[in-house]
This record gives structure tokens, C-alpha cells and sequence, in this order.
């Protein structure tokens, strides 16, 4: 369990309330999609994933990224319990999606990344490094249902 400061708790949830999620889901899912294509195989069902444009244009794409980050509003809600939150989605993707949990690292950095370019200057070094420790806590609660 990660310990977390009334300082890191502020930053987190200050973060968080600034994200638009029908902007940085789909933003963030096409970075992952775009800078790691081979990323693509999980994601057959969108149909023409191919091309940048294709992503970028592909309402699959921007629904599953809103849902990403949907998801991600329970951790930020329940900061002590994310491994918990996180067991039954970490449990599907091992068993019945398979996928490689290097990829949940991918996506926290291109979330990041997205989140950055919408906050600017909002998102300074402090704040930056401790929506790193939340993401690396989501990511490890995602990868904790892996043999």
C-alpha cells in the first residue's frame, strides 16, 4: 500500500479536477495507440486503427479513452484502497483480454503526457512527480491480478 501525504492527497485530487475527461481520455488513448502501435492488437474491434489519422478519428478510440479515465476517478476518490479498486479490472485484462501489463505503464506516461499539454504550467515539477507516484500506483494495482 502506498502511503500517501495530505500534500500529495491535495495535489492528486487538484490535478484531477482540472482534467476534462471527454478531452484527455481520447487524447491520451491515441498517444498510446499512436507511439506504441503494436498496442493496436487489443484493440481489433475499432475497426481502421492503422494510421494516426485513423486513430484520431476513431470514435472507439475516444469512447474507450473516456472510459479509461473514468476508471481512473475511483483511484483518485479511494487513494488508500487502489489495488483494491483496481482487482476484478486487473483480473479481466490477465485473463480474458491479455494484456501485456507493460502496456498500463505506456498509458499512465501518454496520460500524463495529455494532461500536461492541457494544464501547462499548471502541472509544475511537484505536482508532475506526485500524479507520477498515483499513475505508478494505479499501474502496479493493474498489474497485481498477473502470475
Amino acid at each position: 500500500m502506498v502511503k500517501w501525504t495530505d500534500k500529495e492527497r491535495s495535489l492528486v485530487q487538484a490535478v484531477w479536477e482540472k482534467v476534462d475527461i471527454d478531452v484527455v481520455g481520447p487524447d491520451a488513448l491515441a498517444r498510446v495507440l499512436i507511439v506504441y502501435p503494436w498496442t493496436e492488437r487489443y484493440f481489433g474491434r475499432f475497426g481502421d486503427i492503422f494510421t494516426a489519422t485513423a486513430v484520431l478519428q476513431n470514435a472507439g478510440v475516444a469512447a474507450h479513452g473516456r472510459v479509461v479515465l473514468t476508471a481512473l476517478d475511483a483511484a483518485v476518490r479511494d487513494m488508500d484502497n487502489i489495488r483494491g479498486t483496481y482487482a476484478a479490472l486487473s483480473r479481466l485484462h490477465y485473463e480474458q483480454l491479455q494484456v501485456d501489463p507493460e502496456n498500463f505503464a505506456l498509458l499512465a506516461d501518454c496520460i500524463t503526457v495529455a494532461i500536461a499539454c492541457k494544464l501547462k504550467s499548471a502541472l509544475d515539477p511537484q505536482s508532475q512527480a506526485t500524479w507520477k507516484k498515483f499513475l505508478s500506483a494505479v499501474v502496479d494495482a493493474m498489474s497485481s491480478q498477473y502470475n
